[in-house]
């Protein structure tokens, strides 16, 4: 009860935040939220990381309409070292499932890209050209390679979630 007390206290607070209901029918807060399934849930992985999709040359895609975004894993970054060059294909380019398209350059090795997707280029990162080591520092974000249009949805699923992408980097080990 002395719960119900403090949270309906602090709730008084949030009075224009709910609906205006009239003085007949007004009602607390916590019994709004209780009678509209208000839920809160608790989630320990970020929805980015849990919206990527990982190819087994560890390239990764999000998926955002119709639109994805590809570029490489933590693992494939930390692999390559430092880059310090990123050759990357031009907007309109036609892209076949697995095909290469690019490649990385670093300190230490060159790897190819590959099309995690069949679908056309869209844009490409051009912070990359005078920055490539975004792809270290921020790979699933600011160091991005690719945009591209989706043409086969079905081919996502061929494609692992972040899980089935861990328990293969750790069979690699």
């Amino acid at each position: 009860m002395a719960m119900y007390s403090a949270l309906r206290c602090v709730s008084s607070n949030f009075c224009a935040s709910l609906p205006l209901i009239t003085r007949s029918t007004q009602i607390s807060s916590c019994q709004y939220f209780m009678r509209t399934n208000f839920h809160r849930t608790l989630s320990t992985t970020s929805r980015l990381s849990s919206a990527l999709k990982y190819t087994d040359k560890h390239e990764w895609v999000r998926v955002e309409g119709e639109i994805g975004t590809v570029g490489i894993s933590s693992y494939a970054q930390e692999a390559l070292g430092d880059v310090v060059y990123c050759g990357l294909p031009e907007v309109g380019t036609k892209l076949e499932l697995m095909e290469e398209f690019g490649a990385l350059e670093s300190v230490k090795a060159a790897s190819e890209l590959y099309s995690p997707l069949t679908g056309e280029v869209t844009e490409i990162n051009t912070e990359l050209a005078d920055n490539p080591g975004l792809v270290n520092s921020a790979c699933y974000e600011g160091g991005w390679l690719i945009k591209m249009t989706i043409d086969n949805p079905g081919e996502l699923d061929g494609l692992m979630d972040e899980d089935a992408y861990g328990k293969f980097v750790k069979s690699l080990d």
